[in-house]
């Protein structure tokens, strides 16, 4: 069997493909909301519409969120 042979079969079965849902859900649900908070239009559009298994929405809240907690001056 080839490499992507086996991660088709991986991927069908709901013991490996529930866990990536959940985790996937837990990060776009924390990011959606964190760029609804500082509307920021053009991330949540990008994080609702491209699903990246959580990976871009690690990304945005790790460097890309703005800060709340500063002072508007």
């Amino acid at each position: 069997m080839t490499l992507l042979q086996n991660l088709d079969k991986a991927l069908e079965d709901p013991r490996y493909l529930i866990p990536i849902l959940i985790w996937s859900v837990i990060w776009k649900g924390i990011a959606l909301w964190k760029c609804g908070r500082n509307n920021q239009i053009r991330w949540f559009v990008a994080l609702l519409v491209v699903n990246t298994v959580g990976i871009l929405e690690i990304v945005y809240i790790t460097w890309f969120q703005r800060n709340r907690n500063k002072k508007k001056k």
